[in-house]
């Protein structure tokens, strides 16, 4: 018995996916002033 083979999708509307993967790859990085670093 074969494996099926898997689904191919085509993005159409590349300017909405890139939006998307933009949203989705925001980071906030909130940094205290008070904090202490003790990297060696």
């Amino acid at each position: 018995m074969s494996k099926p083979e898997p689904a191919r999708y085509r993005t159409t509307n590349w300017k909405s996916y890139n939006e998307a993967l933009k949203r989705r790859g925001s980071l906030l990085i909130w940094l205290d002033k008070d904090m202490v670093w003790l990297a060696p």
